[in-house]
């Protein structure tokens, strides 16, 4: 067995030079733009984007419509809230004539027993 064998200048050279041509090999082997199996895997890909933004639009759709619907709930319960309220009011200004009522008809029972 021999030892190791220093690369000279001329080696190293001559590997660059293959490492350029085998790149360049490679790069040339590849499909070109017009091929079939590329036109397909495109095809494909576009097929799989159209599919993904309409996905995507649907979620969305389904959102804005989730939105509404949690809009519309909250205005029906604000406007139940402000007719209980109306409601309440209402109740608490006829319990308070209906006290007025009786305690004037008090005091007009006391100024009848005087005269």
């Amino acid at each position: 067995m021999s030892g190791f064998k220093e690369p000279g200048f001329t080696d190293r050279q001559r590997a660059a030079q293959e490492a350029r041509k085998n790149l360049l090999n490679k790069f040339k082997s590849q499909p070109g733009p017009d091929d079939p199996a590329v036109l397909a895997r495109r095809a494909e890909r576009e097929a799989l984007a159209a599919k993904r933004a309409e996905a995507k639009a649907a979620r969305e759709a389904e959102r804005a419509e989730q939105k509404r619907l949690e809009e519309e709930a909250k205005a029906a319960e604000s406007v139940r809230i402000a007719r209980e309220a109306q409601e309440a009011a209402e109740r608490q200004a006829a319990h308070e004539a209906e006290q007025k009522a009786k305690r004037d008809a008090r005091y007009a029972a006391r100024k009848a027993k005087r005269k």
